[in-house]
C-alpha cells in the first residue's frame, strides 16, 4: 500500500475472532474488522480483549484494517497475568 492511501487509527480490540481477526472498536465508536500485520506474527505479540492497538486503514474500505502496533495499557487494569519467563542467562 501506497503511504498515501493509509489512514492510522487508534482503537480498542473488542473481540477477538479465529484466524487472527479482531474486532476493533474505534473511538467514534465505528467496528471494523482487523488483522495483524507480519511483524506482529513474526515476533509473537499476543493481542487480546481490551487492548489499545494502532491500525491501518485503507481509504478506499472504511471497514477492514491491519494491525501495526499494540500499545501499553499501563494506564488501564485489564488483569492480564504478568508473565515470567525466569532470569535471563548469558
Amino acid at each position: 500500500m501506497a503511504d498515501v492511501d493509509v489512514i492510522e487509527v487508534e482503537g480498542k480490540v473488542v473481540a477477538v475472532l479465529p484466524g487472527t481477526m479482531f474486532r476493533v472498536e474505534l473511538p467514534n465508536k465505528h467496528v471494523v474488522l482487523a488483522t495483524i500485520s507480519g511483524k506482529l506474527r513474526k515476533h509473537f505479540i499476543k493481542i487480546t480483549t481490551g487492548d489499545m492497538v494502532k491500525m491501518e486503514m485503507s481509504r478506499y474500505d472504511l471497514n477492514k484494517a491491519r494491525i501495526t502496533f499494540r500499545l501499553r495499557n499501563a494506564a488501564q487494569q485489564r488483569n492480564a497475568p504478568i508473565r515470567s519467563y525466569g532470569p535471563r542467562r548469558r
